[in-house]
């Protein structure tokens, strides 16, 4: 559901003694039930554990794990900078936060594994290969990712180009963009509407949108053609990219070999170029 809050406000009139109990703790502290289990999210109200899982039902959802997806996937979009330290804090405290964080991140490449369509992953690697233009744009934390994606693929191609969506000329920046062009929008909770708008207006001039994000409901996903749905940890001040910038790399690796003989050829001519103007320290 697209308001998962708002269906919980328009049902908590009719719903039971027990029920309105759980209803008034979420929609009170939606931040920190979303990261609850079942059997955490009872002990915090003071019912049973079923009593929770019938909830979930009574909300329209198959089952408390689809009800918990939904709430994460309303509260990555709502979450602030603080809210999310304080969430990130509860999770680890003061233990070993480097094993929890890399360990968080193994996990992380693991679902986007298990759960990426490989199907739209194939499109994207030949919607870039045959593009007349590419164009590549994130901002905030995601710009790095970008600017990574950007750099590689301009190893390949001589038609990539950056779209600042951070500044207020960026229409000016993919104003020709056209139907044999690819736009690829990188965007994570909170989702910047700037790379949302740039989306949105390649798409009124035919180009293909391919979106790399964390969720099938994102916005991101809604304005793309061809969509790539990599996991990323919101329940921290820092953002963890790892699973986004893995799909990145696969995604590079991939339109490489599809052009192979053209990669070869620049590489080639790269490495000349680098060794007359000493571009690396070979000590």
């Amino acid at each position: 559901m697209n308001d998962i809050i708002k269906n919980i406000e328009d049902k908590s009139k009719a719903l039971s003694k027990s029920h309105k109990k759980i209803a008034e703790y979420i929609l009170s502290k939606w931040e920190k039930a979303a990261y609850m289990t079942a059997g955490r999210l009872s002990e915090s109200v003071g019912v049973s554990e079923s009593t929770v899982v019938r909830f979930a039902y009574e909300m329209g959802f198959d089952g408390y794990p689809e009800f918990q997806k939904a709430l994460k996937d309303y509260v990555k979009g709502q979450l602030t900078t603080a809210q999310r330290m304080e969430l990130a804090y509860e999770k680890m405290g003061s233990g070993d936060i480097l094993t929890s964080t890399l360990k968080a991140d193994i996990g992380y490449i693991e679902k986007t594994l298990d759960a990426i369509d490989r199907e739209q992953f194939e499109k994207a690697a030949d919607a870039i290969s045959g593009a007349g233009k590419i164009y590549v744009t994130g901002v905030r934390s995601a710009a790095g990712l970008a600017e990574f994606l950007k750099f590689y693929l301009h190893l390949i191609f001589d038609n990539v180009y950056m779209i600042n969506a951070s500044g207020g000329d960026f229409f000016e920046q993919i104003l020709n963009v056209g139907k044999n062009d690819v736009v690829i929008g990188i965007s994570f909770p909170r989702y910047s509407k700037n790379t949302l708008k740039a989306l949105s207006y390649a798409k009124t001039g035919g180009a293909t949108v391919i979106g790399i994000t964390d969720s099938e409901n994102s916005p991101v996903a809604i304005e793309s053609d061809i969509c790539l749905i990599s996991r990323s940890d919101t329940a921290s001040f820092v953002d963890s990219l790892v699973a986004p910038l893995s799909v990145i790399n696969a995604l590079i690796a991939a339109v490489g070999i599809k052009n192979r003989e053209k990669m070869q050829k620049n590489l080639e001519k790269l490495e000349q170029i680098w060794e007359e103007y000493e571009v690396y320290d070979k000590k």
